[in-house]
């Protein structure tokens, strides 16, 4: 297999890829496709929605992810009563000066934890689609540009909803991925467990030197730019053309994915490629980022929520009613 070089004489992007999962298994276990997925958002250049339980350490994968990236992190707490400027910042008088000056919030980062976005209401969590779309913020009608590596990653609890304020259809639609981060399994379980009874807990591993930089935050653009040459065949193109369109036809389906959802598959599927090794694409990549690309895209009809339909139920019916090329 031919490798895709980042640059002249440099490593590849599925070198740079198996390295970035190395050194973030060190500290995050048990997680390891929602690793694969934080990693696929931030080298295609867009966001990703993370929902789970408390205590499975959404903070700390994205904190492990900036070290690992050589980025920036900040984390936003979003409660009922955060303001946009609590996000963005505003500018502030000083008396000595005589001037204004701009004391920049959070989002002005690399790679952002948006904790429990829902939480805020919705004037708040707009303050973010400009970031998010553009990678600007505008503040008292002066724009400012944020880093090309600002990545959000918006957690949300799928077992609370008392007091939030869901996200609408157009914001979702600005997710790259939307992964469900779960319990590990028993014999991670129990690693977590012995690491924390000893002298290397996983915080202690990310604060001290077990967790070195394989990039830059300069040199992220760059592995986007290699990404590119991860093959994709024209058949590929068009069996994902066909699978978001057939979206749109299925009786269960009340609203189905728009022609973002047909990047973001493309996107995601060739930054997988390259996530397992490849430089090629394979239909195989095709459908399993089918679920993270859709599920937050999809609504579906009430009469087949009532019978219990789910959102996984119709993206399965909807990858079976499409022929896979050969």
């Amino acid at each position: 297999m031919e490798e895709v070089s980042s640059d002249e004489g440099g490593p590849s992007v599925t070198e740079i890829m198996a390295r970035a999962r190395a050194e973030v298994g060190k500290v995050i276990i048990g997680q390891d496709r929602v690793v694969d997925f934080c990693l696929i958002a931030i080298f295609t250049g867009h966001h990703i929605l993370i929902e789970g339980v408390p205590g499975v350490a959404k903070t700390l994968l994205v904190r492990t992810l900036a070290k690992v990236l050589g980025t920036d992190f900040s984390r936003i707490q979003f409660t009922p009563d955060l303001m946009p400027s609590d996000i963005t910042g505003t500018n502030v008088f000083n008396l000595q000066e005589g001037s204004f000056h701009l004391v920049k919030g959070p989002v002005f980062t690399s790679f952002l934890l948006a904790d429990e976005i829902n939480r805020a209401p919705a004037k708040t969590q707009s303050a973010l689609l400009q970031a998010m779309q553009e990678r600007l913020v505008t503040i008292d009608g002066v724009t400012h540009r944020l880093p090309d590596s600002f990545t959000v990653f918006a957690t949300q609890n799928p077992i609370e909803y008392e007091g939030t304020y869901p996200l609408p259809e157009a914001q979702k639609d600005r997710f790259l991925l939307r992964v469900e981060m779960d319990y590990p399994d028993a014999a991670s379980e129990l690693q977590l467990a012995m690491q924390s009874l000893g002298t290397r807990t996983p915080e202690d591993i990310l604060a001290g030197d077990g967790v070195e930089s394989v990039l830059t935050d300069a040199e992220i653009q760059r592995m986007r730019t290699a990404l590119r040459a991860i093959t994709m065949k024209d058949e590929l193109v068009g069996y994902v053309v066909e699978i978001v369109r057939r979206s749109r036809e299925l009786d269960s389906i009340q609203v189905g994915a728009g022609p973002r959802a047909t990047q973001a598959l493309l996107l995601s599927s060739r930054a997988l490629a390259a996530v397992e090794g490849r430089d090629y694409v394979t239909p195989d990549d095709v459908r399993a980022m089918a679920y993270p690309v859709l599920s937050h895209r999809l609504v579906l009809r009430p009469e087949y929520e009532i019978e219990g339909v789910t959102v996984a139920e119709a993206i399965h019916k909807l990858l079976e009613s499409v022929a896979v090329p050969r």
